[in-house]
């Protein structure tokens, strides 16, 4: 088969604009469209029956024509071929953890014999228990004499900080689509922030191995998110390689994949370029992230982008042109492997850990003691959410909290901002209250359950979107929402986000699974309280994904909870007999025989509006003996999660946050200015 295209006039690239459908289904047959293109006309020939193995070329290939001013600019600077520094970004659970585990393993990091545990990257407890990655962090493999530098990125929108900060330390990123969802809002964002770098990309299209697998459409669609967020023709030109990460294999094609990640591997040392360095300059490492060790004291880690960088070296540590400080590097890691492994010098380039910097934060730059300059410092997004942080002031504080005055969450706050440089704290109205802002709800809340862990004892708020005003126009935060439900739940779903005042500009089936991707625009305070409802909504099959859109018009107001609380309005302990008539009320979070205090809420009224109740009566006693005790059966509670809680709750109410217990109270403070 045969088909004629004219090409003296237009460019490989223009077609590839023009035609884009054609050329991906021509890229996933493995055959590339700028290279069948003849000079002065010709035939584009297809493959017949088996795909061809095509060589790997993509936007950092040596060939790639690059503009004059980058040209002149890179005159300076040397090319360093035995390194690469990449960074693995994509949406949740799409397989970027699991991906590094197969990656390592191949590499020989570990012993044959080792037990090594699943998701090896996700060392943090929290991290380990949700499933999810919340820090970035740095491994590094050896591939045919080239040391690869490998970063692990979190996938969550409100973790979006932590990718923007680690694109300074990279020259190239793996991007990991799952095969049949495609690109998701947070493969956008982070394609978007990559792009911006003008990092090289290599499309990895993970989890081949599903049954509804559709790779052709997930890179027709990457490649439309390529165009979209105005990539030049080179990095459109990307490389395309499908993988399944659990079994460890990869291929140029959906159809033949190699026993092992080598094509993978082939495709980091192709396309992604070593870094450019300036190997005589003056030093200059940025610190793009720290650590703490009760040994060794506050670690800075980056990549050198000049000079070389020695063990017990004189240094200049600077912010700015005009705030600078001395200091002596003691000591000197770099990542070998798993491990962080002690060395006497580090050559511009590489990515190092340096110790003996007292009291050094993230973003200052460590220079040469006489010619050093500071770098651009790491910018990042602005919050969009923010919750209150106060003393415990329940009649239950100081029985289970270690830290619990003004001060220790004060320091423990301030200690938080020199590493989480997407969030931000201010004090609140009173002395004992502090403003915390950040990305999004679980932004905040993974760091209400560390400090918890730590043996912090505070109060919380409800979530509050942070609005801005401009020209006189109140301006909201608004973010696309992205859910995939199946059909026989879709119309509860949607009236959901309907009333939240979501605005639907997308909808689609996916295959055989029987499911449909609806596409929202919707305010971030239509998001608050939501996860919750559209699992009850739709009988917990909905899968619900938010990324920061833009700020836009006030949408007016939202009705985020219909009922009311059920509270209690003594203290004492829970009784069966008082349970046994309160639950006829609503659904109740406590069980018999639990502390409670006035104002504590104790369940969830079935009508809108609060309710008081007394649910430490007790049965009266008399002289008159029963025939029969009457057996009293009370319902499950319900168990509320943290972030359970704080979607919970509204206005006027707080989560007491203690290392043993989690409850919910009305705020005695608003209760008083009602009453006034």
């Amino acid at each position: 088969m045969e088909l004629s295209l004219s090409t003296s006039s237009a460019s490989p690239a223009v077609l590839r604009r023009q035609a884009s459908p054609l050329l991906h289904k021509q890229q996933v047959l493995g055959v590339s469209f700028a290279s069948a293109l003849k000079p002065g006309g010709g035939a584009l020939r297809f493959p017949s029956r088996r795909p061809l193995p095509r060589p790997i070329t993509c936007s950092a290939s040596p060939s790639t024509a690059e503009p004059a001013s980058v040209e002149v600019k890179k005159k300076q600077l040397d090319r360093r071929d035995n390194v690469r520094n990449i960074a693995i970004v994509a949406h949740v659970d799409h397989g970027k953890t699991t991906l590094v585990d197969s990656m390592l393993r191949q590499a020989k990091v570990f012993r044959d014999n080792q037990v090594m545990q699943e998701r090896i990257m996700d060392s943090n407890d929290l991290e380990r228990e949700r499933g999810i990655t919340i820090l970035s962090k740095n491994t590094s493999i050896t591939y045919k004499n080239t040391k690869v530098n490998i970063i692990d990125t979190p996938g969550h929108s409100d973790f979006g900080g932590e990718v923007e900060r680690v694109l300074n330390m990279v020259d190239g990123v793996l991007l990991v689509v799952d095969s049949v969802e495609g690109p998701m809002p947070q493969t956008r964002f982070v394609l978007k922030k990559a792009l911006e770098f003008g990092h090289a990309v290599v499309v990895v299209v993970n989890k081949i191995d599903r049954p509804s697998a559709r790779p052709e459409f997930v890179v027709n669609s990457t490649f439309e998110l390529f165009i979209e967020l105005n990539a030049t023709d080179e990095q459109c030109d990307f490389q395309a390689i499908y993988a399944s990460g659990i079994k460890g294999k990869a291929g140029l094609s959906p159809d033949d994949l190699a026993e092992d990640l080598g094509p993978l591997f082939e495709a980091i040392i192709r396309c992604v370029p070593g870094p450019n360095i300036e190997k005589d300059g003056a030093l200059q490492m940025l610190a793009t992230n720290i650590e703490y060790d009760e040994h060794k004291g506050r670690i800075a880690i980056g990549r050198l982008h000049a000079g070389v960088l020695r063990k017990g070296m004189d240094v200049r540590v600077c912010t700015s042109e005009d705030s600078c400080r001395f200091a002596r590097v003691s000591e000197l890691f770099v990542y070998e492997k798993f491990y962080r492994v002690p060395t006497d010098s580090v050559e511009a380039g590489d990515i190092c850990a340096v110790c003996g910097i007292d009291n050094i934060q993230i973003g200052e730059t460590i220079a040469d003691k006489v010619h050093g300059k500071p770098l651009p410092t790491i910018k990042v997004e602005e919050p969009t959410v923010k919750m209150s942080f106060s003393v415990n002031t329940s009649p239950f504080s100081g029985r289970e909290g270690k830290y619990v005055t003004s001060r220790n969450l004060r320091d423990r706050l301030n200690r938080e901002l020199e590493r989480n440089l997407a969030m931000k704290v201010e004090d609140g109205e009173t002395a004992d209250t502090f403003i915390v802002s950040g990305r999004g709800t679980l932004h905040i809340t993974i760091l209400i359950e560390n400090m918890r862990r730590e043996g912090y004892e505070f109060m919380v708020g409800p979530p509050k979107v942070i609005n801005k005003r401009v020209n006189d126009k109140l301006l909201e935060p608004y973010e696309i929402a992205t859910v995939e439900v199946p059909e026989a739940h879709m119309g509860p779903v949607v009236e959901l986000l309907g009333k939240r005042r979501g605005q639907m500009f997308d909808m689609q089936g996916v295959g055989s699974e029987g499911t449909t991707f609806l596409r929202y625009k919707i305010p971030t305070r239509g998001l608050l309280g939501l996860r919750n409802a559209i699992l009850t909504a739709s009988r917990g099959t909905a899968i619900l994904n938010t990324v920061f859109d833009s700020y836009g018009p006030w949408a007016g107001d939202i009705s985020t909870r219909d009922l009311g609380s059920l509270v209690a309005f003594e203290d004492g302990t829970s009784t069966s007999y008082a349970l046994a008539s309160a639950q006829e009320r609503g659904q109740m979070f406590v069980g018999s025989g639990v502390d409670v205090y006035k104002g504590q809420i104790v369940g969830i009224h079935q009508r809108p509006g609060d309710l008081g109740l007394n649910i430490c009566k007790k049965k009266a006693a008399t002289n008159i003996r029963s025939n029969k005790d009457v057996t009293v059966i009370l319902d499950t509670p319900l168990t509320y999660s943290l972030d359970d809680c704080i979607e919970y709750i509204e206005e006027d109410e707080l989560v007491e946050v203690t290392p043993s217990s989690i409850r919910m109270c009305k705020n005695q403070k608003m209760a008083k200015k009602g009453r006034q």
